[in-house]
């Protein structure tokens, strides 16, 4: 079971398409039904929620800070998410720094390398860029909360430098159920290859529990994590990586090169968020919830045009829209009448490697999402029919 779709690899001077059809076409007054985050919060519900005092803000010294990311910072990511060590946390500028930082440190040109198929278009770009030879685990592979082991035993063997996964996965939603989990990170380690876990999204699980850090099974294991999914803070720019700490310093290198550290306001800022993450993650989780009862009714009221696997994670769908001829062009013209006609904006799911497709967030606000839906629903069938 083999399958070629990532999303296009595209050269270092050009854009990926992701990010340049948010820069052409997410303007005021139009409807984002693409997010793949939940409903960003203002500074002022940051404040007040996590407890942050006007004092403490004006006491901040505006100084360096630490490659590695501040001590308190670092400390609150590892209590959360990692072993309480905060020397195994290197915090960045968003998880797409991270990415960019530890990548090209732990692939080699000629590495083989897996890839999970439609995954984030860096997952997939920095090994290319480094001469890897990639493989892709097909997206389905992974059903009912397993990655099916004869595509495990074929496709992630002993020759295997690195296994790339983002679960819950973007744009799908598939995810592994934690007996699957147990299981695909166990195939892993017998290989000894390095397990690279883009976890972006763990804490809005739909089905399961939220999955484990996979470093507590497996040591040779990288884990990405993020303030723009979940927390509803992407403008903080706030990411970091999990791993061991001789592979987080083999960083600074390029980080000295580039940009050196994050600023201690927004450390101060990203340290209360992590300890107070429950105040700011359960509102959001509990209006995709609802957005999501909503959304599985109007994929059945609209069988005759679109189709899907339900998302059992994170707050994003696949939409296959029945009719797509499966090129890239076709696509993404169906996501620009869209947008043209009725101020309703989708990401083609080219931007994925999966053009017969487009990306559904459902993370936003209860009344926008339906507003958007509304919009949606008269463009399939008007016309589109």
């Amino acid at each position: 079971m083999r399958a070629t779709r990532l999303p296009d690899q595209v050269p270092a001077n050009s854009a990926p398409l992701l990010e340049e059809w948010y820069r052409r076409h997410l303007r005021p007054g139009v409807l984002d039904l693409s997010s793949s985050g939940v409903r960003p919060y203002t500074f002022e519900q940051v404040r007040l929620a996590c407890g942050i005092g006007r004092a403490e803000l004006d006491a901040v010294l505006m100084d360096d800070s630490d490659s590695q990311g501040g001590a308190d910072v670092r400390r609150a990511i590892a209590d959360r998410y990692g072993d309480g060590d905060p020397d195994r946390v290197l915090v960045t500028h968003g998880s797409s720094e991270a990415i960019a930082l530890t990548l090209p440190v732990v692939l080699r040109p000629g590495d083989r390398v897996v890839v999970q198929e439609s995954a984030y278009h860096a997952l997939g770009h920095y090994p290319a860029a480094i001469g890897c030879e990639v493989a892709v685990l097909p997206a389905g592979a992974v059903r009912g909360g397993h990655v099916d082991p004869a595509v495990l035993a074929e496709l992630i063997t002993g020759d295997v430098a690195a296994v790339i996964v983002n679960f819950p996965h973007n744009p799908t939603g598939r995810t592994l159920s934690p007996e699957g989990w147990a299981a695909f990170v166990d195939h892993v380690a017998t290989t000894g290859a390095l397990l690279v876990w883009d976890a972006a999204f763990s804490e809005i699980t739909h089905r399961w529990a939220q999955l484990p850090e996979p470093a507590s099974r497996y040591e040779r294991t990288l884990s990405y994590g993020t303030f723009s999914k979940a927390f509803g803070l992407p403008g903080l720019r706030v990411g970091w990586c999990l791993g061991p700490p001789e592979l987080l310093r083999a960083t600074f290198p390029r980080r000295d090169r580039s940009t050196l550290f994050l600023s201690p306001l927004v450390e101060l800022i990203a340290a209360r968020a992590m300890r107070r993450a429950p105040a700011l993650i359960e509102p959001r989780r509990a209006e995709a919830r609802r957005n999501l009862d909503r959304l599985r009714a109007w994929v059945a009221e609209h069988a005759e045009h679109v189709r899907w696997q339900e998302p059992l994670g994170g707050v994003c769908a696949l939409l296959e829209i029945r009719g797509l001829s499966g090129e890239a062009a076709d696509c993404e013209a169906f996501c620009l009448g869209l947008l043209e006609a009725h101020r309703t904006l989708l990401v083609p799911g080219s931007a994925f490697g999966r053009p017969d497709g487009v990306r559904l967030g459902f993370g936003g606000a209860e009344r926008e999402f339906r507003a958007g839906l509304g919009e949606l629903s008269a463009w399939l069938r008007g016309a589109r029919s």
